[in-house]
């Protein structure tokens, strides 16, 4: 059997070994001993001479220094931390209350919960197992579809390993040698995106069959507004944001009242008119932080970069083109800000003309159980996108600020923290077995000549960059059913990344198009992890087969997400290109 034909051999093998249910790591490091045994095989030499553990030595070296993997093991510590701090709960409640007028409220809440959780912690199984703690009981209990209910959990707990910060994204710059920070701008836009589509196939299958989600009754609807706001509001006036601005100016009637059976202070004043400017807050951060970024920061980065070297006294000076940043804002920035500020100014008008009792209580459930959270994602992502740190460092910041938030909310003891950090190392140990095995393999693959056979193969069939695109990512696609997206993303992507560079494809936007692919390694039978991991907290009526089914719309929204990503290159690639264009 020639070379090459070994290669293929031992391609064909680690598909039908994993299948069989072998560990993928040391498989992977089995077949490379054993198949690049016999390619370094030299009967003049003792087989103790073999090049093959020269081969592991250097490929383990190389898995174990490089450094973009530093960051997987917090990254995984500030999932775990989260999971364990049990802090999702009052956050499911809060959203469901916000939103209890759209169709298919619980469900439109279990859904935004997986996206918000999924970000903070990165971990589907974990989001999967506590969302269907947490919702699908109600859902059911509610008169929701059994599909429906499973489909929402299933599919929005896949959504962590797409958005930033995700440990795929970080293991896929480690095999391709990409940028980390690049990456994750790239991911953003397209992460946000079908987390959307999700929203939009669950309220209109909502409205259209009303049937599979029922209204909410009026108790699961009903806000449990506390005595003092009533009496505040009857002493002052009934929008809460006036009546708190008015008792910041005349507090005497306000102290009269009790809450939680202690007299209202001026300090109890304040911290609840400061709750109360929460949306003119946020508005006001999103729309200055871009503003800045845009208009004053590029401006100032350029002007302080102008002057190049020295020139001699009266030389020419040479015209000089401008750069994007010297030059500005182009004038569609300013329209669509202005509309941007246009809008949300009108909603915020809205949201104080109408914030009484029950509007005050969802907005103060909301800050107590959503902004901590946000707050620590926002700065995790933005020390990241904006350079000021890199992946690893905002990883230490995100673990940090996760251990803060579990002590702070009185939910993480000793014994929970022992299994956070035991789960971390058992779960980078892990992905640090796999790219040693997958190096060694990789590289015996090569050396057969499997890699220049495939190459071969593909460029003979005169493909086009489109029809390429549609190749691979139908391969990977297809063997999203039957393999996780470990196996796939350390074996089978670095055999498409050569082809990349003769095709003219970016790989910044082929990897995220493959990000997006493999939510459907999750969402696939017959190995669809997340339906596993459903069937293990659901009620015992629930079975595999209607989980199954609640799954697949939603493998036809990930491939409708792929689409919209090729047709429309710039939502994947116009963040990293303007933040990183330079």
């Amino acid at each position: 059997m020639s070379d090459p034909a070994l290669g293929l051999l031992m391609l064909t093998l680690i598909v039908v070994v994993i299948m069989m249910g072998f560990a993928t790591a040391f498989t992977l490091m089995g077949l490379g001993m054993f198949f690049g045994f016999i390619a370094f095989y030299d009967p003049s030499q003792n087989w103790t001479h073999n090049k093959v553990f020269e081969l592991m030595v250097q490929r383990t070296y190389g898995a174990m220094t490089n450094d973009v993997l530093i960051s997987i093991p917090l990254f995984v510590l500030m999932g775990y931390v989260m999971e364990r701090g049990a802090l999702v709960d009052k956050m499911f409640y809060s959203i469901q209350l916000a939103f209890r007028r759209l169709p298919a409220s619980l469900a439109v809440a279990t859904l935004i919960v997986c996206t918000f959780w999924g970000i903070a912690s990165g971990l589907v199984g974990a989001v999967v197992v506590l969302m269907g703690v947490i919702a699908f009981n109600p859902m059911l209990r509610a008169g929701y579809d059994v599909k429906l209910a499973s489909g929402v959990i299933t599919a929005g707990g896949t959504l962590g390993i797409l958005i930033p910060p995700s440990v795929m994204i970080i293991v896929y710059a480690a095999v391709a040698g990409q940028s980390v920070v690049k990456l994750y701008a790239a991911a953003m836009l397209p992460g946000f995106f079908l987390a959307f589509l999700y929203l939009v196939y669950v309220v209109g299958w909502a409205m259209i069959n009303p049937k599979i989600a029922p209204p909410l009754a009026e108790e699961q609807t009903r806000v449990n507004v506390p005595e003092w706001i009533r009496n505040f509001a009857a002493l002052y006036s009934p929008n809460l944001f006036v009546g708190l601005f008015q008792a910041l100016l005349s507090p005497a009637k306000a102290k009269t009242l009790q809450i939680d059976g202690k007299p209202m202070g001026y300090g109890a004043i304040v911290q609840n008119f400061l709750i109360s400017l929460v949306p003119f807050l946020m508005t006001a951060a999103a729309l200055g932080t871009v503003w800045w970024y845009v208009v004053i920061h590029q401006q100032a980065g350029a002007a302080s970069g102008a002057v190049e070297g020295l020139q001699q006294l009266g030389s020419p000076v040479e015209p000089k083109e401008l750069s994007p940043a010297e030059k500005g804002p182009d004038t569609q920035f300013y329209v669509w800000f202005a509309i941007s500020v246009a809008v949300l100014a009108a909603w915020t008008a809205r949201s104080y003309l109408r914030m009484d009792g029950e509007r005050f209580e969802v907005l103060k459930l909301l800050t107590s159980s959503v902004m901590p959270l946000g707050i620590l994602t926002v700065v995790v992502l933005g020390v990241i996108l904006f350079g000021i740190t890199t992946a690893t460092e905002s990883a230490g910041v995100g673990a940090a600020g996760a251990f803060i938030l579990a002590f702070h909310a009185r939910t993480l003891d000793w014994k929970r923290t022992k299994e956070a950090v035991f789960l971390t190392a058992k779960t980078t140990a892990m992905v640090c077995w796999l790219f040693v095995g997958s190096a060694l393999f990789s590289a015996v693959f090569a050396i057969l000549g499997g890699q220049a056979l495939l190459e071969s193969w593909v460029l003979s069939l005169n493909m086009t960059p489109v029809q390429f695109m549609i190749l691979s990512q139908a391969i990977i696609f297809l063997l999203g059913w039957p393999l996780e997206w470990t196996e796939i993303i350390i074996i089978f992507v670095p055999i498409f990344l050569p082809m990349l560079k003769h095709f003219n494809i970016d790989p910044i936007l082929w990897g995220t198009l493959v990000f997006v692919n493999l939510q459907a390694a999750f969402l696939s039978p017959p190995v669809a992890m997340s339906a596993f991991y459903l069937k293990g907290v659901a009620p015992k009526h629930v079975t595999l087969n209607q989980i199954f089914a609640g799954m697949m719309p939603y493998m036809l929204i990930v491939i409708l997400c792929m689409v919209i990503m090729y047709l429309w290159p710039g939502m994947t690639l116009w963040l990293p290109n303007y933040l990183y264009a330079s």
